[in-house]
């Protein structure tokens, strides 16, 4: 693996998300949607402003963001640093058995996913693995501090009634 970032633990360190997202160019987005009001787009947005190299992954749309769409990881043509799923918990397996096949360096688990067998599988196989976290609130929470939204909402890994009770 050639990913400059190592996780010493399974549970992602600040120190550990902010190399994976420092040294990470290229992100399939595996449940990217077309809708422009879905965090999956929202997230994806966000992360071609910040100079990332977006690849939606999703089998029932040609394009997304003005980027082309692909049915599976499978037929990325490049090679992958993170894998970040928006998909229901029970496609997580297959999703992390593509992203070991095709040598993805990171599996990363939308805020509100996890699923610990396929994250151990994904570990075994030399992955890291960041469960239960936005990668957008964790780029502009390690990142760019100074200039928070007034709709940022650091998840730090809290369940939904927890961060719905910070709402209320």
């Amino acid at each position: 693996m050639s990913f400059a970032c190592k996780m010493q633990e399974t549970t992602a360190t600040d120190a550990d998300l902010r190399c994976i997202l420092a040294n990470a160019k290229t992100v399939a987005i595996v449940g990217l949607s077309p809708k422009k009001d879905s965090p999956s787009h929202e997230v994806a947005e966000y992360l071609i402003e910040q100079g990332f190299r977006i690849f939606p992954v999703n089998p029932g749309c040609d394009e997304v963001l003005g980027q082309k769409c692909y049915p599976d990881l499978r037929s990325v043509p490049e090679h992958i640093d993170v894998v970040d799923i928006f998909r229901k918990p029970e496609a997580i397996p297959a999703i992390v058995e593509e992203a070991i096949q095709i040598g993805a360096d990171n599996v990363w688990m939308q805020l509100g996913l996890e699923h610990e067998a396929a994250a151990q599988k994904a570990r075994e196989a030399g992955l890291n693995v960041v469960m239960n976290r936005c990668m957008k609130q964790q780029h502009t929470r390690l990142f760019e501090k100074e200039e928070k939204s007034p709709s940022f909402i650091p998840d730090q890994g809290k369940s939904a009634e927890d961060r719905q009770i910070e709402l209320d």
